[in-house]
């Protein structure tokens, strides 16, 4: 059975297994959470790791978002000019234990590009994102929040408007301003 959802980025037919988490409790191709569904809820139009796998069966599969964004070399930009913010920043240097940020670095651009359906390198390599768990240990409060989105607003409003239309642009910023509020674990 096959269920059509539209989006400002086309219509796409999803299987409806693919969103029944297997009773087991394990993780697979026909699991509904959002990183084995392989879009981890990027914009409806972008949801192609399940089609990606199957070999694009699906013939009504709009491209997704980080190909029509110019995939892998916009993430490494994005993602690059964003740490960049992070090493000046005197509110987030702290927050990153590891002297080097490339490790850092290479970990949220894995995981963007999954998110938004390139490849699924990041739970191939980490598991499952499990993104407020992992940043548990870190004290975020609004200031922090604050900080981190100035750094992404930049990294972001560096993409050219060429490869990052407003569509995407919007979609993207909407998607960092949600993750950052739902990383806030401290009042202060």
């Amino acid at each position: 059975m096959i269920a059509n959802s539209a989006s400002r980025f086309g219509v796409v037919r999803t299987p409806i297994a693919r969103r029944v988490a297997p009773e087991s409790g394990e993780h697979s191709a026909t699991c509904g959470c959002r990183a084995c569904r392989g879009d981890a809820r990027a914009p409806t139009g972008a949801r192609t790791g399940p089609e990606r796998q199957n070999g694009g069966a699906m013939s009504d599969v709009q491209q997704s978002f980080y190909d029509a964004v110019g995939g892998a070399p916009t993430f490494r930009a994005l993602v690059a000019r964003f740490y960049e913010e992070v090493a000046r920043d005197e509110i987030l240097r702290p927050l990153y234990p590891e002297e080097d940020l490339g490790p850092a670095e290479r970990r949220m651009r894995m995981f963007l590009e999954q998110y938004w359906g390139g490849p699924h390198t990041y739970s191939d390599e980490r598991g499952h994102p499990r993104l407020r768990m992992r940043h548990q240990p870190f004290r975020i409060g609004p200031i922090e929040r604050d900080a981190w989105l100035r750094a992404m607003h930049t990294a972001i409003a560096s993409i050219d408007d060429d490869t990052l239309d407003a569509d995407h642009r919007r979609a993207l910023v909407d998607y960092m301003e949600m993750a950052a509020n739902s990383m806030v674990n401290s009042p202060i």
